[in-house]
C-alpha cells in the first residue's frame, strides 16, 4: 500500500514539472514575436535627398514657369509720350522712370515696394560707372521684375562727346548689364536729354528706343531738395495722357512715390508697362 501511494506521488510530481516547462516555453516565444507595424494615415515628409513630383518622373529638378509676353500696346510718339497702338487701349497712362542710378540699396528697395503696391513698372536707366560700383543693385533691380535702362556709361552730354566717344559711352553700358544681369538693355535715355544723329544712331543699332521725356519732376533741382510735396506738385501739374515721368533715384522722390501714385490712380491713370512699348511703330 504504501509502495503504491509513493509511486502515485512521484506520478503527480512529474506531471507538474511538465505542465510547468510548458508555461515557460510558451511564455519566450511571446517575448521572441516582432510588435506590429504601427501604420499612420500621414506620410513621412520626404528628406531633402528624395526626388518628388516632376523631379522623381524625369529624373531632372522641375522647371520655372516661362514669364508669359507682354502684349504690344503701346508706342512712343515724336515728343516722347506713350500713346495707344489702337483707338480702343487706355489713353489715360503714364511711364514711371528712374534715372542715374543704382546707388544706394535702401532707396532702391523704396521705390521698388512702392513699385510692387500699386502694382507698377518701370525703367531705371543706369549709369555705367555705377553698375561697376553696385553690381549687386542691378541684380536687384532685375531679380524685383523692374526694367534697366542704358543712360550712358559717364553721364556725360554726348552731344559734345565724339562719335568713338559716343559708342563707347552706349556700348559700354549695354556690355556691362549683361555681364552683370544676362540681359542687355533695350530702352536709351541721354543724360540732361542732349543727343543727336550719331547718338540716335548708335542706340538704333544697338536695339534700344531712344528717349527723353514729357513730364519733369524736377526732383534734381536744389530747390526742390528734401520736398517731396514739391515733386508730387510738379508731376501733377504737368500730367497729361501718356506722360513719360522723369524722376531720379533721391530720399525725397522715394519719400514722395506712394502719395504720387496714389493722386495718380485717384485721377484714374494706370501705369504703362514699358514691356508693353512697340518698338516699329513708335516715332523717334
Amino acid at each position: 500500500m504504501k509502495r503504491m501511494l509513493l509511486v502515485a506521488l512521484i506520478g503527480f510530481t512529474l506531471l507538474l514539472g511538465a505542465c510547468g516547462r510548458g508555461q515557460a516555453d510558451n511564455g519566450a516565444a511571446d517575448e521572441g514575436q516582432t510588435a506590429p507595424v504601427h501604420t499612420s494615415s500621414e506620410q513621412t515628409p520626404p528628406s531633402d535627398t528624395e526626388q518628388t513630383g516632376t523631379e522623381a518622373a524625369s529624373g531632372e529638378p522641375a522647371e520655372e514657369a516661362e514669364e508669359l509676353p507682354v502684349d504690344k500696346l503701346y508706342h512712343m510718339n515724336k515728343v516722347y509720350n506713350i500713346v495707344p497702338n489702337d483707338e480702343g487701349t487706355e489713353k489715360k497712362v503714364v511711364l514711371l522712370t528712374f534715372d542715374d542710378g543704382p546707388k544706394d540699396r535702401d532707396m532702391i528697395e523704396g521705390l521698388i515696394d512702392t513699385l510692387d503696391k500699386h502694382n507698377a513698372k518701370a525703367i531705371f536707366f543706369v549709369n555705367g560707372y555705377r553698375v561697376k560700383q553696385n553690381p549687386e543693385l542691378l541684380q536687384l533691380i532685375h531679380d524685383r521684375g523692374q526694367i534697366i535702362g542704358n543712360h550712358s556709361w559717364d553721364h556725360i552730354n554726348l552731344k559734345k562727346e565724339s562719335n568713338d566717344s559716343i559708342k563707347k559711352q552706349i556700348e559700354d553700358v549695354q556690355q556691362i548689364v549683361e555681364d552683370t544681369i544676362g540681359e542687355r538693355p533695350l530702352f536709351f535715355r541721354p543724360p540732361f536729354g542732349s543727343g543727336n544723329d550719331e547718338v540716335r544712331r548708335v542706340v538704333k543699332d544697338n536695339g534700344m528706343l531712344y528717349m527723353t521725356w514729357s513730364n519733369g519732376s524736377l526732383d534734381w533741382d536744389s530747390k526742390n531738395k528734401n520736398k517731396p510735396e514739391e515733386v508730387i506738385k510738379n508731376v501733377l501739374e504737368q500730367l497729361h495722357p501718356g506722360s513719360n515721368i522723369l524722376m531720379h533715384e533721391l530720399p525725397w522722390t522715394v519719400e514722395a512715390l506712394d502719395e504720387m501714385l496714389t493722386k495718380l490712380e485717384e485721377k484714374e491713370y494706370t501705369f504703362v508697362d514699358p514691356r508693353s512699348i512697340d518698338f516699329d511703330k513708335s516715332e523717334v
